[in-house]
Parts: structure tokens; C-alpha cells; sequence
């Protein structure tokens, strides 16, 4: 009786995990071609009333044309005509706007198009003394000082920013991704990062 019901739990436990993930995914998808469509509605609802689209195709229509749209500006900023334009106007109107700049590098960043926040990984003694704690360097400066984000984990996005002496911050030949992951886990997995630095010492 306890190997069925160990069984049924784990079979049942093995096939949520195969629906779940597809579940959110189809949930997701759906959330966001609903987004789309109440965004573009109002061009939408021009397609239906000027030609005999309906529906569906008049959503497709518009998205086809919005892709459209981004190609040909796309072209048109990779021409030095059109590079002129975009930075007039970027000065003289958007940069104005509250937030423009923010939603600007957050999309930059979400597109892969902006560089990394992070530059290297790095142990630093924080309190100057044996304690280390990783960090991510952020940049550098002339007067023989980093600045370091030192993340609190599990999550990376929150933590502190410091502005400490060189001799206090000892990078390691770490992928920001690794200690990205060590941080998530709490710690799990940081090994790596420690016998990087012991193997400068040596």
C-alpha cells in the first residue's frame, strides 16, 4: 500500500511538473498577446471601420504594420540623416520628459543593447580584516578607489554600494553569472569564488 501511494504521489508529482511550466507559459503568452491587443485597439478599430478586416486579421494587420513601422525607423537612425534627427530630437524634447531616460536603460538592458552594471566580480574586506564578502565592481577610480555593489542574497537586485581603498578589493577571475548564482543560493557554490581567491595568494 505505501509503494502505490508513493507511486501515485511521485507519478502525480512528475506530471504537474511537466504541465505546470507549459501551463504559465500558455498563461503568459496569452497575457501578453492580450496586452498587445488592448494597446493597438484603437488602430485596430481604424483597420475594421476603413477596410473589410475583422477580428484577428485586423490585430495582425496593425502588428504588421507596427513591425513594419520599426523596421523602417530602424533603417532610417542607421543612416547619419537619420542618426542627426534622432539625437535632436532626443535632446531637445524626450530627455525633458520625466522617466524618458530611466524606461530608456531598462529596455536597454532587458534587449541586451546597454553594457553591464557589473564589470567584475571581487572579494573586498569590507570591515578590514579576514572577513570577505563578494561583490561586483562597478567602477574605478584614479584615486586608488572602487566603487563595489555588494548584493544581499537571495536576491541580487537589492544590496549596497561602497567606495573603497584598491587594497581592500581583490577581483577574481569569476564570471558575473557564477557569483550571480552563489548569491541566489545564499552562498551555495561559492567555493569557486574562494579558491580563485587562494589561488592569487599562492
Amino acid at each position: 500500500m505505501t509503494r502505490l501511494k508513493l507511486f501515485l504521489k511521485n507519478t502525480i508529482l512528475g506530471g504537474l511538473l511537466v504541465i505546470l511550466p507549459v501551463a504559465i507559459f500558455l498563461f503568459i503568452l496569452t497575457w501578453i498577446f492580450g496586452f498587445i491587443r488592448k494597446l493597438i485597439s484603437p488602430l485596430t478599430i481604424i483597420v475594421m471601420e476603413k477596410s473589410p478586416a475583422q477580428g484577428l486579421i485586423a490585430d495582425a494587420l496593425v502588428i504588421a504594420f507596427l513591425i513594419f513601422a520599426c523596421f523602417s525607423i530602424g533603417v532610417l537612425v542607421r543612416t547619419k540623416a537619420g542618426k542627426w534627427i534622432h539625437t535632436i530630437l532626443e535632446s531637445k524634447i524626450f530627455l525633458k520628459a520625466p522617466g524618458y531616460m530611466l524606461i530608456k536603460e531598462t529596455i536597454f538592458q532587458f534587449i541586451g543593447k546597454s553594457r553591464p552594471p557589473f564589470s567584475s566580480v571581487a572579494l573586498v574586506q569590507l570591515f578590514d580584516n579576514e572577513v570577505l564578502s563578494t561583490a561586483f565592481i562597478t567602477d574605478e577610480h584614479e584615486e586608488e578607489f572602487y566603487t563595489v555593489f555588494i548584493p544581499t542574497g537571495p536576491n541580487p537586485t537589492s544590496g549596497l554600494i561602497y567606495h573603497m581603498p584598491r587594497r581592500l578589493v581583490h577581483p577574481v577571475k569569476v564570471s558575473i553569472e557564477e557569483a550571480m548564482r552563489s548569491i541566489i543560493s545564499c552562498g551555495a557554490g561559492s567555493s569557486t569564488i574562494i579558491a580563485k581567491r587562494m589561488e592569487k595568494e599562492l
